[in-house]
């Protein structure tokens, strides 16, 4: 646990990779993204646990109209066990949004109805996904889960976060470490 004179390391824009052993159901075999860390604790969406609801239904709530059926048919993830009634659209950049937090170049994160109503028309942004609720973690709660053997962190990968199908994440981001999940200890080690 991080004492108060120590200095937190952001890992805002990396990706959390749950571990093996993570058996929380709300975590299990998930890839979460790091949307703000700080001394304060940090905030993530999970990147890999569909709903059984689709897009068209979150559109329905809002008393907005799909343009198109394909739109309807997206899904939406389970972003995490807070606050799931709230909304996030994780975007490329590009357009102006009401509420929009830059986590990088690569990605934003908007909040606003108006990112929904230009979805809904066929206009949103490239490569959009939206995602209900949110993961939080409280000041050095984060760096404990590390600590404990819960989550591996890598950075934020484009082609992990638009190219590869939700239910392939979890697989696809060990890969990316070069390691095959079935070959990690359960048992963490601290030199």
């Amino acid at each position: 646990m991080a004492d108060s004179n120590s200095v937190v390391t952001s890992l805002a824009n990396n990706l959390l990779v749950a571990m093996p052993s993570l058996a929380d159901g709300d975590f299990a075999h998930s890839v979460t993204l790091v949307c703000e860390h700080s001394d304060k604790g940090a905030l993530g969406i999970v990147l890999n646990k569909p709903l059984e609801m689709k897009l068209g239904d979150v559109l329905a709530q809002m008393k907005l109209d799909p343009l198109q059926a394909a739109i309807a048919s997206q899904p939406v993830l389970r972003g995490g066990p807070v606050h799931t009634d709230r909304g996030f659209v994780l975007h490329r950049p590009g357009g102006e949004w009401d509420s929009t937090h830059r986590i990088s170049d690569q990605i934003q994160v908007t909040t606003s109805r108006d990112v929904l109503a230009a979805i809904a028309r066929g206009e949103g942004p490239r490569d959009a996904f939206i995602a209900l609720g949110y993961a939080g973690w409280e000041p050095g709660q984060l760096e404990q889960e590390i600590l404990d053997n819960a989550w591996l962190s890598l950075p934020m990968s484009e082609q992990l976060v638009y190219d590869v199908p939700f239910e392939q994440r979890w697989q696809a981001a060990w890969q990316m470490l070069g390691v095959h999940s079935s070959r990690v200890s359960l048992v963490a080690g601290h030199a």
